[in-house]
């Protein structure tokens, strides 16, 4: 498999802001390890089950991640020509076999709360991440993870980094690349729920309200 990460952590760079909303679609945030079966308030993960799959398997109990954000959408030969060209570049495979494809994406937060804050073990992990799912046997499919800033309050704010995981997958029909999809994501979650990038037992999370201090008021604050 294609793998690769970036980092887009300037000044200027999107961050990413949890929990989110959007007024104009009506679009919000789910905290699916806190309310699992609000899964149902996630259209994307009703149309396609590959992705509802991934997003229960990254909120369970014992996975390092919990999941902000998610859309899935098809590419084709027309209105995504200059895309499917420069995958078909990279992964290095016939014409024939990029006329169409699928795409998705995942903005996950480490929920360990050290890994969180740290854009630097974020990264060794990235990379521990990209080398094994190079290994992984899907000659059509990519994975670009992107690391950015995220802003978090739950239990109390905190700033740390995201990282959004796209998965790519090309094929000659829509229901192949689409298949391809699905399977090359079920693999990376499985990576991605590896025991070794479980969070370190006793750790603070990010999504523990016991790793929260109670704030002590300040002298003449009401």
């Amino acid at each position: 498999m294609l793998s690769d990460w970036t980092a887009e952590c300037s000044a200027d760079a999107p961050t990413l802001i949890v929990p989110w909303s959007d007024a104009e679609s009506g679009a919000h945030f789910v905290d699916l390890r806190a309310e699992p079966y609000d899964i149902a308030e996630i259209s994307e993960a009703e149309r396609h089950p590959a992705l509802g799959r991934a997003l229960r398997s990254l909120n369970a109990t014992r996975s390092p991640f919990l999941t902000a954000k998610c859309d899935a959408w098809s590419l084709n030969s027309q209105a995504d020509a200059e895309a499917l060209e420069a995958l078909r570049l990279e992964l290095l495979i016939d014409e024939s076999d990029v006329a169409c494809g699928f795409a998705s994406y995942i903005d996950l937060l480490w929920r360990e709360r050290s890994v969180f804050a740290s854009a630097h073990q974020q990264q060794d992990r990235l990379d521990r991440i990209m080398r094994r799912a190079q290994k992984l046997s899907h000659e059509e499919a990519a994975l670009e993870c992107v690391l950015r800033p995220a802003l978090l309050d739950l239990n109390g704010p905190l700033e740390g980094f995201s990282v959004t995981l796209y998965v790519t997958a090309v094929g000659p029909e829509p229901e192949i690349a689409h298949r391809r999809w699905e399977l090359a994501l079920d693999d990376i979650v499985a990576l991605l729920r590896s025991k070794e990038l479980e969070p370190q037992r006793g750790s603070a999370t990010i999504d523990a309200a016991e790793a929260y201090p109670p704030r002590t008021r300040q002298p003449g604050e009401r």
